[in-house]
């Protein structure tokens, strides 16, 4: 943000104001945790603040404080939208597209309020009138507390903000283990600590309370990886009946797709899910290096993200969306051996 928009937004908060955050659909732990470690600080400002998520989210993210005043818009959409239209400010985290709320795009389109973006995907849209945009960025956490460091805001960092923030970074860097990973981060992350952020026990929630089906589930992503090894790329392939067979719960499957990555040689790593009442297969890509999921993903599955991690879509059957991502493969073999 330049300093004229940093001194803006300022002033926008200097008095209390109805505020509504949003995260995207499928929410993740970025998502969740800038959501709340940004609600958490305005609320000290004397602001009115919701957070309207546009469907629910995994279990494994509702310790954090908080929580339990998050709004699911699938849920209660006639309160969402009266406090959408309500609004006076909405920060908008974690996507730069409103297409990436779901139904909530229409609603957040419609409204009046003044919207603040904040966000570290690529090619973001112009519905903001104020846009916090670095693709740099490990995450949409760190960029909150970048945020808060330029509005002079640091100092309501509490252990709440700071565990919500912390988890943010923790799971978009994949335990700071990604590329994405600065020493910007580091110092942000040990920030975040001596502020009341309890590291050790924040992954045990989130990474090590997993329940019996779902290390089931893993069982099943794991012997059903091939790989195809002139294309140095792996693939995983979950159908509707492998979840039900181990009582698929939202969030189950989350990082599957690092452990085809995790193979020796390589570079390029997709899982296929499919969703019967979506009626669609999900997919996840993550890759190594140079090789960029972010345009693949947006030239053949409808969707996109970051260099190394992006997601998409295919209306097409699952047999036949593995098949069109094998055949266009070939397409991509000198990024993919070189």
């Amino acid at each position: 943000m330049k300093n004229e928009e940093v001194t803006a937004v300022k002033n926008l908060l200097s008095k209390p104001k109805k505020i509504v955050i949003v995260p995207h659909k499928n929410p993740d732990g970025d998502a969740i945790g800038s959501c709340l470690g940004l609600a958490h600080v305005l609320e000290q400002l004397n602001h009115n603040v919701n957070i309207i998520a546009p469907n629910d989210y995994p279990d494994f993210l509702k310790w954090m404080a908080g929580n339990d005043t998050i709004i699911i818009y699938d849920s209660h959409k006639e309160k969402s939208e009266a406090l959408i239209n309500d609004a006076e400010i909405i920060f908008t985290l974690d996507f730069n597209h409103l297409s990436r709320t779901g139904d909530m795009e229409q609603p957040l389109s419609k409204s009046s309020a003044l919207k603040i973006l904040i966000d570290h995907h690529q090619q973001p849209d112009s519905y903001a009138n104020y846009i916090y945009s670095d693709v740099s960025m490990s995450s949409t956490a760190e960029m909150v507390y970048h945020f808060l460091n330029k509005t002079e805001l640091t100092k309501y960092i509490n252990a709440d903000v700071a565990a919500c923030l912390y988890v943010g970074i923790m799971t978009d860097t994949g335990s700071f283990r990604f590329p994405n990973t600065t020493s910007t981060t580091h110092h942000i992350i040990a920030d975040l600590i001596d502020r009341g952020a309890k590291n050790s026990d924040i992954h045990n929630l989130v990474y090590d309370t997993n329940s019996y089906h779902r290390t089931q589930l893993l069982g099943r992503a794991l012997s059903n990886l091939k790989v195809i090894e002139d294309l140095n790329t792996a693939y995983i392939v979950l159908s509707q009946k492998d979840l039900n067979e181990f009582h698929y719960q939202r969030g189950d499957t989350e990082g599957f797709v690092n452990y085809g990555l995790s193979v020796k040689g390589v570079v390029f790593a997709t899982i296929f899910i499919e969703s019967e009442q979506e009626n669609i297969i999900k997919m996840s890509f993550r890759s190594r290096g140079e090789f960029c999921v972010n345009t693949f993903a947006r030239n053949h599955f409808e969707g996109g993200g970051h260099i190394n991690a992006a997601g998409g879509k295919s209306d097409l059957s699952l047999n036949e969306t593995v098949e069109k991502f094998i055949s266009i493969l070939p397409t991509y073999k000198t990024e993919l051996t070189q």
